[in-house]
């Protein structure tokens, strides 16, 4: 009789911890809970401690209080100037309303599909009122502060609050880098050559110019050289004239010397009178000599 109590009381303290092992639990301070009885949700539970349910009816419902990352795939996006763009972007979220949250979306995969329209939808819908330059080169504070403005209030019905949207990076499609790079191309091969069409322009007046200045400088230099070419002859010829006028006979038989030089140093045979281009040659007799002498005496005098 005194086993089979033993046994009684020992099942019914092993029901009992059951029990209580059940109904009892704990909620950690990183994480919220939902009481769930029979897949109905109850109510939520948000305070960290000791909690208790309903044992076998009642089940709990675990949702993470941090900051969740939703890392969404670069997606394109149309500028108000109508540029491609592809936009990565990231949100950090987290779960306000777990009673919400359930009957919306129920786990993290949901709370993804639904942030991935949302997000993308917005970014869309604000980057679209923007150029291509005001997304790339402009402040984007004020563009994620308008994008996670509006999709809070799309996502307050799921539950979930966004804490913040980032835009990682904002890249063309490569199909548009190539075609912005083609036209960057042509534009700088443009510009080449209209520079080189400048700069053709500016040598072909700087060589007419030096082409003229050149001539001018030619024909100023010719025109010196004539006039101080016709002062030497004028006087060249004044000098002739008075050596002329001081001793004409000197004069002559001084060029007829000349005259000798440039005739003999050919070998040349001259036939001419002996009292013409040759009286000074012959014999030096009489009045020829008398004359020779006369004359070069004269010229030694400097008469």
């Amino acid at each position: 009789m005194n086993q089979q109590l033993l046994k009684g009381s020992a099942l019914i303290i092993v029901a009992l911890l059951a029990v209580i092992f059940q109904s009892a639990f704990t909620v950690h301070q990183v994480e919220q809970v939902l009481i769930v009885q029979l897949g109905k949700p109850i109510r939520p539970i948000s305070e960290p401690g000791l909690h208790f349910k309903i044992p076998f009816i009642q089940e709990v419902l675990s949702f993470d209080r941090r900051l969740l990352i939703f890392d969404q795939d670069p997606q394109e996006v149309l500028s108000s100037d109508k540029k491609n763009l592809k936009v990565d972007n990231y949100a950090l979220w987290r779960i306000v309303d777990p009673l919400k949250y359930f009957q919306t979306v129920r786990h993290e995969e949901g709370a993804n599909s639904r942030l991935s329209d949302i997000i993308y939808s917005n970014i869309r819908e604000v980057l679209g009122q923007y150029t291509m330059m005001e997304i790339v080169a402009g402040s984007r504070a004020d563009l994620v502060t308008r994008i996670r403005d509006q999709a809070n209030q799309q996502a307050a019905q799921y539950g979930i609050e966004i804490a913040d949207v980032r835009i990682q990076r904002t890249d063309l499609p490569p199909e548009n880098s190539k075609a912005v790079f083609r036209r960057m191309q042509t534009e700088r091969d443009r510009q080449a050559k209209t520079y080189r069409a400048q700069g053709e322009e500016e040598a072909v007046k700087i060589r007419s110019q030096a082409a003229r200045e050149r001539e001018v400088l030619l024909a100023n230099a010719y025109k010196e050289a004539q006039e101080l070419r016709g002062q030497g002859d004028a006087d060249a010829a004044r000098i002739y004239a008075d050596a002329y006028r001081r001793d004409p006979e000197f004069y002559e038989f001084k060029r007829t010397l000349d005259a000798y030089e440039r005739s003999f140093a050919k070998e040349t045979t001259l036939l001419l009178e002996s009292n013409g281009f040759f009286r000074y040659l012959q014999g030096l007799h009489g009045e020829n000599r008398s004359n020779t002498n006369r004359i070069l005496g004269g010229a030694g005098r400097g008469e």
